[in-house]
């Protein structure tokens, strides 16, 4: 099956949505915290911590306000309209090359209608799985971007980071580097 290099229906990806001296104070302040490994990758929970093992988030699982540089984005996430309300819940992801994270659909009982992935550092794609029909689409994250899944993006597709050393973009064969993204949710109680 051929792979479309576009988004599905209801996400849109709005490149350079961050300047380069936020996306350098964003990973100055990951960077000072305390980094999880209890996944193949290093993630770090602000808000509501996500429970992996049970895949649920709970008022129970709160761990605090988000921190004032996240809160600042979630903010304008809102402002700008691609959320209804201000996400109270972000998780920080780290990828090396060839770490990626596999096929999902973010917990529809736990998070709301939207989510918006910030991508930090470098590239990377992201390839989405239509869950009736099987259609694939890949589109690429550039740095500095936000990607917004919303109504059928959020929930008849799947969407995952393969595990690879590279990616083609535009034709060539690039070579991953690190790549942080930062994913908003707002927490459905």
């Amino acid at each position: 099956m051929e792979i479309q290099p576009h988004t599905p229906p209801g996400a849109s990806l709005i490149p350079a949505w961050l300047p380069p001296d936020v996306e350098a104070a964003l990973m100055a302040f990951l960077d000072a915290g305390l980094w999880s490994g209890e996944l193949k990758r290093r993630v770090q929970h602000f808000g509501y911590r996500y429970d992996y093992r049970a895949r649920i988030a709970s008022r129970e699982s709160r761990i605090g306000p988000l921190p004032g540089v996240l809160e600042q984005l979630a903010r304008r996430l809102a402002e700008e309209g691609l959320f209804g309300a201000v996400p109270d819940q972000v998780i920080a992801n780290e990828y090396w090359p060839g770490q990626g994270i596999s096929a999902h659909v973010d917990c529809q009982p736990c998070f709301g209608p939207v989510i918006a992935s910030v991508s930090l550092l470098s590239a990377c794609q992201m390839v989405f799985r239509h869950q009736g029909d099987g259609e694939m689409r890949a589109v690429v994250l550039p740095p500095r971007s936000v990607l917004v899944l919303g109504g059928p993006a959020r929930h008849d597709w799947t969407h995952e980071i393969p595990a690879r050393l590279s990616d083609v973009i535009d034709s060539r064969r690039v070579a991953r580097e690190r790549r942080v993204s930062l994913t908003f949710r707002s927490m459905r109680f």
